[in-house]
């Protein structure tokens, strides 16, 4: 799928027979992007005819895709009507799969969440698969008078194109199935991808205004492992069977704290990864699963100043930006994009991550920018959501 920008979309009006719904579509990303506004805005914005937008203003809204919401100031005549995004109608359910947490939610046209409900993520393939199918199907059938689909995010390689889930390296789960298994038991359709992809997808709609306006980025997500989004001209790269952006197995350094969920110990992830954060203040290699702390908790006692939690971040930090300098080096991005939980520490980890991803950029070049997602803790959940949003308002290919 490809954004629409609207900077440039006078030259994507369609003039042939798919006209309609490109154009729908074209008119339902000015409502998102400049609501509220009126029927006449989009037609000069457009250069598309007044009985055009209006046509397909009445479409949307008898989709409950678009709302009206009174009026704006007259420049003469009668005062126009203001459209927006219609607020409460359920599009999507997402599936969010992490390690230790699974979320399934449903979410508007705005990304807003309606309802949602978490479990703990097993091992246990059965068991996931029938906590995640009813969940869905309770949800399809509460909601059966809405055109709905699903989107699922897995910490792991997704064949998109294919809509295969190919290998989760965490629980080592292979060629799983169960966007198949949501179809069939839902008729809905589904769309899989790996989760830094999804999230990488929801900045660019629902990020900072400094991101959703880049057309060249990568998401770098910490979390349980690192995974890596790459957006180049305003699309996922995804790379063959989905397998590209794997950069939490790159060579970092020998003797992390922990494993890699590859069962190395030389990777990013071993490096830079919460669990690789816990372990170090710890003290000890691999007893991640065997204490109370948690990410959540040790930034917290780095903000109140303890010295330890401080050391620790700001060690971790130093590794971040060396895999964050090897990202700039190789795609020369316009931004890099942190997410995850560590980024409630981000004013104690900046600096570091700034010096080393900087540091090996010749002089004459534009530096690229290092920015905090403002997705908030659990990006991931909104990223499963964005796979279904995205195909609402963005061209196919």
């Amino acid at each position: 799928m490809k954004k629409i920008y609207l900077s440039r979309v006078k030259t994507q009006i369609a003039r042939h027979n798919t006209i309609r719904d490109i154009n729908k579509q074209i008119v339902l990303n000015y409502v998102r992007a400049r609501s509220p506004i009126s029927r006449a805005e989009i037609a000069r914005e457009t250069s598309l005819q007044r009985s055009t937008v209006s046509a397909i203003v009445d479409d949307l809204q008898l989709d409950e895709l678009i709302e009206e919401v009174g009026t704006g100031d007259s420049t003469g005549g009668r005062k126009p009507t203001l459209l927006r995004l219609k607020a409460g109608t359920p599009v999507a359910i997402g599936v969010d799969v992490t390690p230790r947490e699974t979320t399934v939610a449903v979410a508007d046209l705005n990304g807003e969440l309606l309802q949602k409900e978490s479990f703990p993520t097993s091992p246990d393939i059965d068991y996931m698969n029938q906590q995640i199918l009813s969940k869905v199907k309770r949800f399809a059938e509460q909601y059966r008078d809405h055109e709905l689909e699903v989107g699922i995010s897995i910490p792991g390689i997704a064949d998109q194109a294919q809509g295969r889930i190919v290998y989760i390296p965490y629980f080592q789960w292979a060629n799983w199935d169960i966007g198949d298994q949501i179809t069939e038991k839902t008729g809905l359709p589904v769309i899989i991808d790996n989760d830094a992809n999804a999230v990488a997808l929801a900045e660019l709609w629902f990020g900072a205004e400094e991101i959703r306006k880049t057309r060249n980025f990568i998401l770098v997500m910490i979390a349980e492992g690192i995974g890596t989004g790459i957006i180049i001209d305003g699309q996922v790269y995804r790379g063959e069977n989905g397998a590209a952006g794997e950069f939490g197995h790159m060579f970092v350094a020998e003797n992390a704290p922990v494993n890699c969920s590859c069962g190395r110990r030389d990777c990013w992830e071993a490096h830079a990864s919460e669990k690789a954060i816990i372990s170090r203040y710890q003290g000890t290699k691999g007893s991640y699963h065997e204490s109370g702390m948690d990410i959540e908790r040790l930034i917290a006692l780095a903000q109140n100043g303890e010295a330890l939690a401080t050391a620790i971040l700001k060690d971790t930090a130093h590794h971040i930006g060396i895999g964050i300098s090897n990202l700039i080096i190789g795609f020369s991005p316009q931004a890099i994009v942190v997410s995850g939980s560590i980024v409630r520490a981000w004013d104690l980890i900046k600096d570091e991550i700034d010096f080393l991803g900087q540091r090996s950029i010749r002089g004459e070049l534009s530096n690229t920018s290092i920015l905090q997602s403002t997705l908030g803790d659990c990006p991931t959940i909104l990223g499963s959501l964005s796979l279904v949003l995205i195909r609402k308002f963005a061209l196919a290919n």
